[in-house]
Parts: structure tokens; C-alpha cells; sequence
């Protein structure tokens, strides 16, 4: 049986091989050189000082895939959005695994107070992630055509966002009127 938990700084070998491997292999990610395990671990690190989730699932002992979400953009106004990241090590595609870790990243990004998170899917052949985030009730709103250059060709990005809890209908708890919206 599968565990989803939250990663620890022990499972950040394991994480690293199966980022590697998707940064070697596949277009999913359009990065294009490994990164280190110490590269992965501050990674993390950032990930986890903003209150947000990381995590991993492990089958037997042995982590065979992560999750994680972080700020769509750097900007604090973005704190309510996230861009959430998965990758599967190779031989644990297509048994239900993404579809558990994405779910259980949804309901730890809603519980830390996240509106919106999207998905910028590297390469627009990727029906496994797109066709994941679509199960998962996330619409396509948009592709960027051509955008990265990744083992001999252009690659597009998809795009697609999914609303949690309260959206937009209601400001975040800690919002404070600005001066701009206060009455003349």
C-alpha cells in the first residue's frame, strides 16, 4: 500500500533520481541539467517557508514519487496561488499514483488557505499530466505555443487552474481594505 506524507529531508536522494530522471527523459519539465541534492533541498526549503505543502508517496519503504506546491509567482500578492509540481519515478505510471498525491496536495493546498492552483504542464504530448489534472476537475485555459527548446524541438506549455474552497467570492482572512477601495 501506498503512503502520502510529508517529505523529509531523508527522502531528498530518492526525489532528486526521480526529478533527474523526468529532466533527462521527458519534456515534462523543461529544465535541462540535473539539479543536486543540496539544489533540491533549498527547493524545498522555500516551498515549506511559505506554508506550503510538499509531499511524497512511498510504497514499501522506498519513495516513489512527489508533490509539491509553491507561489505561481514570487510576488506575495500570488500567496493564494500556487503552481502545483508532481513527477512519478518511470516504472509507477499509470497505477493511480499521481492521481492520490495530486489529491492529497489539493487538500493540503485548500487547507493552508490556497484559491487558485494551476498547472503549466511542459510539453502539449503530455496526456498523462494533462488528462491527470483534467480527472481532477482543473480546465485548460490557455497554451503557449512553442516555448521552450528541449531535446530537438519547440515545446509548448499547457496551462489549466483549478478554484479551491471559497475562491474569489470571498477576500483571504487576513485581507485589509486598501486605501484604493474605501470610499470617497
Amino acid at each position: 500500500m501506498t503512503l502520502i506524507r510529508p517529505c523529509r529531508d531523508d527522502d531528498l536522494p530518492a526525489i532528486t533520481a526521480i526529478y533527474a530522471h523526468h529532466v533527462l527523459h521527458s519534456t515534462g519539465t523543461f529544465e535541462t541539467e540535473p539539479p543536486s541534492v543540496a539544489d533540491m533541498g533549498s527547493r524545498r526549503a522555500d516551498v515549506l517557508s511559505k506554508g506550503l505543502p510538499y509531499l511524497v508517496a512511498e510504497d514499501q519503504g522506498v519513495v516513489v514519487g512527489f508533490a509539491y506546491g509553491n507561489w505561481f509567482k514570487p510576488r506575495p500578492a500570488y500567496r493564494y496561488s500556487v503552481e502545483d509540481s508532481i513527477y512519478l519515478a518511470p516504472d509507477q505510471q499509470g497505477k493511480g499514483l499521481g492521481r492520490a498525491l495530486l489529491s492529497e496536495l489539493l487538500a493540503r493546498c485548500e487547507s493552508a488557505g490556497i484559491r487558485k492552483i494551476m498547472a503549466v504542464i511542459g510539453d502539449s504530448a503530455n496526456a498523462g499530466s494533462v488528462g491527470l489534472h483534467r480527472a481532477l476537475g482543473f480546465t485548460q485555459v490557455g497554451v503557449v505555443e512553442a516555448c521552450g527548446w528541449k531535446m530537438g524541438a519547440w515545446r509548448d506549455i499547457v496551462i489549466m487552474q483549478k478554484t479551491l474552497g471559497a475562491g474569489d467570492t470571498l477576500p483571504p482572512p487576513d485581507a485589509t481594505p486598501s486605501a484604493s477601495s474605501s470610499p470617497p
